[in-house]
């Protein structure tokens, strides 16, 4: 073990220390004996001096508590006291010239329940190297601008581990003495180290071929445990949609002889791109329709493209140093997004794009823990793997391609993979190419890189009956957060459109010429503090429909009436605006509910609303994905997140519930004919269209059982226990779970008995029990801890329970008491223990702590310190807790 003790003081690593490697990799030959507890890894290194490094200066390579056994320099012995360390070797006066380096380390993967570096999942070896894995594999340059070539022969015992797999492609199998054997893989293409990869396991398969648009044959395969291998058809088919839309819509084609994907139970992230060989949690890759939720589907689609979408954004062109981790990770969700769109509905993946933004980063902006999407510094890189990296990352370029055309952001992206492929970028560099392809000054639009905090717009609106003119004034603000006082103005485009009295759309003719031509594209720019957009020819007052589309990750503040909201709700030609017109109202409402329960008087309700999402209902079953959206009222943290300030979780869960009750009473009948009409002997299917039926359907019973909970409770109950698929089952648990019905526990009883063999609907029992709000929950939960399936060192099962209780229950995490906040700090300190990557994200469900009303701020704010105050924290939580208290 290392002689550092995990608490030691972590300097933060700043951008503006960059300096490029003082030594260059130009090939690595790594031979990986595997063993459970004693694996040999032999890596042998060409190295030379960098002509834009510093001549002379010492060669320190990045090791992560290892075990050296020899080292050799040019192939003369190194003594190991004098240049190694657990952490760190280092070569004070290295040759002027290529030379080579070799260094044995010996690894105990069973015992390594980090997850980072080489381990065992199950009987299966497993590597996970982002970030900073490499070094705890053998000592090296562990950073993403250092690029080389690697060979890697791997050895393993034959029975153990039949299946031999790493990056690049096959060049070499065979057999050796006492039932061992050996493969050799090479990757042509230079990779930083965060991309290598192993696995080594006795694995099933399937397999398919892929032909290129070039007229290339690739090698498909997945692998999973075997027994599972059927399981893994629709992330097949996933990846070669996937491989067809690349090269369709940005013309990039595959570029290896084989692509394989391997699914382990045991991983700390979703899924990890490297290079030929992606490593996936299993959870997105295993799917029948007994085990899996339409959610799941779409969930496997997504990462699926996401990882293989890596190949061109983040493997062939990486990162110069992980403060540019958004160059990779924000464009590519981005790319995965506009896949999904396309092979979905365009609306209801935009929805749910933007519920997940609002739901993790701008509650991460609004509190202690904001950062820019480009961070100027960290203490430790695994908790920038945050919303802000990823959604809003992926915002930007949204915007960016909203601001310079269609024509213009392709040619920028071709511009991008012609000038930087085999190089680690910048976002500078990035950027640069849109600058060039579209002929725009884009220095401020960088500024999204730049400023943490989410921009607030407030747009009001002016209608003159005399002149038949409507004005808009348009002005922007970001509050301060952490170290970032004073903000600039940003540059925003606002998708735009005026829906008139009688429901129809107002033809955009703007008073000054110099704006017709963003009345034509409908997007309008703000870039300075405010503008005034004066729209002439407007027969009555419009209800204005703004960020259509959501074209500006922004806070709007928008003066609508109630009137103005039913129009929309009804009329407005944007998808997205239609919903946000129905969640903005109903977020008016539980707002005023709120207040009202504070202080002691009836919630409201208005019956205009509940008939409008009637109606909305009843004429999206032509489109039954986007009316279940509507139909899905906002959750308790976006009202928090609305409130902003003294918020009390209690009072915002019964506006909901009496929200949910009284819009389930005023529209029973038709929520059950509606569920009624949705109802199909069809065979299942994860198609888009049958998977928006089951989801309107679902939606139905959900708010039909908020205001009838008992006749609700018995047609779940019936639904639950026909069992026709996943997706059916788990929602009719999940209302029954909402409600203290006489059916509950025996409906968890036997779910958990029918599928107590299968890890992942396993973890949805678990998640869906942590959610129960009620405030026995936590009793529950801290029971659940004890049962022979829970497990704290898987991060699968961790988050089912731990983090579902955290996340996705206000009322049980918030409980007045402060018990919920204890339980989530002492978890978090007894996890850091196992797995540091796990615990730090655990503890992040403290970031919006500060919003509270003063009695649980007070709590929240002593669990914090009681992390805190523990002598021992590895960096991971070390870092979370201290911004969190700053």
């Amino acid at each position: 073990m290392s002689d550092k003790p995990e608490s030691a003081p972590v300097p933060p690593v700043r951008l503006a220390d960059y300096r490029p490697a003082d030594y260059l990799i130009d090939a690595v030959r790594l031979d990986i004996s595997l063993d459970p507890i004693a694996t040999r890894v032999v890596s042998r290194l060409t190295l030379r001096p960098n002509p834009a490094g510093t001549a002379g200066a010492p060669l320190v390579l990045d090791g992560g508590d290892l075990r050296p056994l020899r080292a050799l320099l040019d192939n003369e012995a190194l003594d190991l006291a004098e240049v190694a360390t657990p952490e760190s070797l280092t070569i004070a006066n290295p040759p002027a010239r290529p030379f080579t380096l070799e260094v044995e380390t010996l690894l105990d993967p069973s015992a390594n329940t980090r997850l980072e570096g080489l381990y065992r999942s199950g009987s299966a070896f497993c590597t996970q190297c982002e970030a900073e894995g490499f070094r705890r594999i053998t000592y090296y340059l562990d950073r993403p601008d250092v690029m080389s070539v690697f060979t890697v022969r791997l050895e393993a015992d034959k029975a153990e581990a039949p299946v031999l797999l790493s990056n690049g492609n096959p060049v070499e199998q065979g057999d050796l003495p006492n039932d061992r054997h050996f493969a050799v893989w090479h990757d042509p293409f230079p990779k930083p180290s965060y991309l290598f990869a192993l696995v080594g396991g006795d694995l099933g398969a399937i397999e398919d071929e892929y032909e290129t648009m070039s007229g290339r044959k690739v090698k498909l395969a997945i692998h999973t445990q075997k027994g599972k291998e059927h399981r893994a058809h629709y992330a097949m088919e996933s990846l070669i949609h996937a491989m067809r839309w690349d090269e369709f819509v940005y013309g990039r084609e595959y570029d290896l002889d084989v692509f394989n994907i391997v699914a382990v139970p045991d991983f700390n992230m979703g899924a990890m791109e490297n290079k030929g060989l992606n490593i996936f949690n299993d959870k997105y890759i295993l799917a029948i329709q007994e085990t899996a939720t339409d959610g799941d589907y779409a969930g496997i689609e997504a990462v699926v493209a996401h990882e293989y979408f890596h190949n061109w954004t983040g493997n062939r062109i990486t990162c110069r140093d992980w403060f540019q981790l958004c160059l990779k990770e924000g464009l590519t969700v981005y790319r995965d997004q506009e896949f999904s769109a396309d092979q979905r509905s365009r609306a209801v993946g935009r929805i749910g794009n933007v519920r997940s933004l609002r739901a993790g980063q701008f509650p991460e902006d609004a509190g202690p823990l904001a950062h820019n999407v480009r961070p100027e510094t960290y203490h430790e890189i695994n908790n920038f793997y945050t919303a802000t990296v990823y959604e809003k990352g992926a915002e930007i370029i949204r915007m960016l391609r909203a601001l310079i055309g269609h024509e213009a952001y392709h040619a920028g992206m071709a511009l991008y993979f012609q000038r930087f492929d085999g190089k680690a970028a910048t976002v500078e560099d990035f950027i640069s190419c849109f600058a060039e392809s579209s002929g725009r000054d884009l220095a401020q639009f960088f500024l999204w890189y730049r400023q943490a905090g989410t921009p607030r717009l407030k747009a009001r609106g002016t209608y003159d009956a005399k002149t038949k003119t409507f004005a808009l004034d348009l002005s922007q603000e970001t509050p301060p957060t952490p170290g970032q006082l004073e903000k600039k103005p940003l540059v925003m485009p606002i998708r735009l459109g005026l829906i008139g009295q009688d429901g129809k759309e107002i033809p955009l003719v703007p008073a000054d010429p110099a704006d017709a031509g963003e009345a034509q594209a409908g997007v309008f720019e703000l870039a300075g503090k405010e503008r005034r957009i004066v729209f002439r020819n407007i027969p009555s007052r419009p209800a204005p429909s703004l960020l259509r589309r959501f074209s500006t990750p922004a806070i709007l503040d928008l003066d609508l009436s109630e009137d103005d909201l039913l129009l929309l709700m009804a009329h407005d030609t944007d998808p997205f605006n239609r919903w946000q017109a129905a969640q903005s109202f109903a977020t008016r409402l539980m707002i005023r509910s709120t207040s009202l329960i504070r202080s002691s008087e009836l919630p409201d309700f208005d019956p205009a609303f509940a008939e409008a999402l009637g109606a909305a209902i009843e004429a999206g079953e032509a489109d039954p994905a986007f009316a279940a959206q509507m139909a899905t009222l906002p959750s308790e943290s976006d009202i928090a997140r609305d409130i902003g300030s003294d918020v009390d979780p209690d009072a915002i869960f019964l506006a909901r519930r009496a929200l949910r009750e009284g819009i389930g009473r005023a529209l029973g009948a038709r929520l059950l004919a509606a569920y009624e009409r949705l109802t199909s002997d069809a065979p299942f299917s994860p198609d888009a269209s049958s998977a928006g039926r089951r989801a309107l359907r679902n939606a139905c019973l959900d708010l039909y059982a908020a205001g009838a909970p008992e006749d609700g409770a018995e047609i779940a109950m019936h639904q639950f226990q026909l069992g026709a698929n996943m997706t059916d089952q788990a929602a009719a648990l999940s209302t029954l779970c909402a409600h203290a019905t006489r059916q509950r526990e025996s409906a968890l009883d036997s779910f958990f008995r029918s599928h107590a063999e299968e890890p992942l609907i396993v973890d949805k029992w678990f998640s869906l029990q942590a959610m129960i709000p009620e405030p026995e929950t936590l009793a529950r939960v801290k029971r659940l801890t004890h049962h022979h399936a829970f497990s704290l060192t898987n991060p699968n099962r961790a988050r089912a329970l731990i983090s579902a209780f955290a996340n996705g229950n206000p009322t049980g995490f918030n409980a007045a008491d402060g018990a919920g906040y204890r339980f989530i700090a002492e978890t978090a300190l007894n996890l850091d223990a196992v797995n540091p990557q796990v615990a730090a994200r655990l503890l992040a469900a403290f970031r919006s702590w500060r919003n509270l009303e003063a009695g649980r701020r007070q709590l929240a704010r002593e669990a914090l310190e009681s992390v805190a105050a523990h002598a021992k924290l590895s960096p991971d939580l070390r870092d979370i807790v201290a911004r969190a208290l700053a």
